[in-house]
């Protein structure tokens, strides 16, 4: 069996690809989904994207509490292999309810692994390769967009959609086969678990600690920005199609350089406090330049960009933070629920702004949660201070 802790590492990630091809491979063929589905709503039909988030939007936190009392190894392989199963249920194209049904269902599998294989990776890396591998973690999900477009449009329309979801099946048994062979058992003494608490009781004490809560709270200034900023953006320059494929790769690039390198000298919040206040600089320039395309395209790479460094450094503060692994385990529940809440509400609330306030609206939507997520990681900041 291979022990490398890098290999591992990478193992996990080919595994967080996966999980995000679970909303990339709907997304980039949206399309051929809407004539398959011919006549159903555009809200019914963009449910068949974002319906896999609403697991991790309500149970987020609950998934990090049972991870950890489950075994990282063992749920993480269940989740691969049924994510596998459902992808394979939908290549043969169901009528809508049963493929809505399959999609929700495959959000379960969807947060299972991006709450178990971050904290296995921080578990797993060198401490010397933390700030890398937590970085490369935080890319999964730009890099299986990506990758999914590349393969899967032009697949689609040759085939038709169901072999790019046969694709997505395998993808997913090899990862749970890699996982079984890569990673060691689970301990069978994972230490003694506290009871259950209700629902409500748990959300109160991750969000009321000042390290658990404190990556995810971050995490929420970003997504909410990211996710509508690479929609809504490109099609306000002259070149919508570059844009929207470069954003996501300046934020990848910056965060696995610049990003990893700053992560040896800084701690994971102030990369995130700097990655905000970079982001505000950027936007500010974006503002600047509106209306004249390269002025706008420099500033909405460079916003892209700073945005890719809290992305990074956000999953970097979980170990940071957080030293025992059912800690870090809630906190990845609560970055997954808060993410997904950041992602779902982003694009909609800055539509409505650009509707009714034009430019100014995109410039306040970017400046209002930059902003917010420095100050509120200074607040938590001196909150673990004060309590140390």
């Amino acid at each position: 069996m291979i022990r490398s802790p890098m290999v591992q590492v990478f193992v996990l990630w080919f595994a967080g690809l996966g999980a995000a091809a679970q909303f990339s491979k709907v997304g980039v063929i949206f399309g051929p989904i809407s004539d398959l589905y011919g006549g159903a709503s555009e809200v019914t039909l963009g449910l068949v994207v974002s319906v896999v988030g609403f697991a991790g939007l309500i149970f987020g936190t609950t998934a990090g509490l049972l991870v950890a009392r489950l075994g990282y190894r063992r749920v993480l392989v269940t989740a691969l292999v049924a994510g596998a199963v459902l992808s394979l249920a939908e290549a043969m194209l169901p009528a809508l309810p049963q493929m809505l049904v399959l999609r929700a269902l495959e959000g379960v599998s969807h947060l299972a692994i991006v709450v178990a294989a971050p904290v296995l990776i921080a578990q797993i890396a060198p401490p010397s390769r933390q700030g890398f591998a937590m970085t490369l973690w935080s890319s999964f999900f730009a890099v299986a967009f990506a990758f999914t477009a590349w393969i899967g449009r032009p697949l689609v329309a040759a085939w038709g959609i169901p072999p790019l979801f046969l694709v997505h099946a395998l993808y997913m048994a090899g990862c749970a086969m890699l996982v079984l062979a890569v990673l060691p058992a689970d301990p069978k003494d994972r230490g003694a678990a506290r009871a259950p608490a209700p629902l409500l009781r748990q959300h109160v004490e991750i969000y009321a600690s000042a390290r658990v809560a404190a990556p995810a709270i971050g995490f929420f200034c970003y997504t909410l920005v990211y996710v509508a900023l690479l929609t809504l953006l490109p099609p306000e320059t002259d070149h919508p199609a570059f844009l929207a494929s470069a954003m996501p790769l300046a934020s990848i690039l910056l965060s696995l350089t610049l990003g990893v390198w700053m992560l040896g000298h800084l701690s994971a919040v102030t990369m995130v406090q700097g990655g905000f206040g970079l982001a505000i600089l950027a936007v500010l320039g974006l503002w600047a330049g509106w209306g004249q395309d390269l002025p706008m395209q420099a500033a909405a790479l460079a916003l892209a960009a700073a945005l890719g460094l809290v992305q990074g450094a956000s999953f970097a503060a979980i170990p940071q933070l957080n030293p025992t692994g059912e800690d870090r385990a809630r906190a990845a529940g609560a970055v997954a629920q808060l993410g997904n809440l950041g992602t779902t509400s982003g694009t909609p609330l800055l539509a409505a702004l650009m509707a009714g306030q034009g430019p100014r609206g995109l410039i306040l939507f970017v400046l209002l949660p930059c902003l917010a997520g420095i100050l509120l990681h200074q607040w938590l900041s001196a909150r673990r201070r004060a309590t140390a």
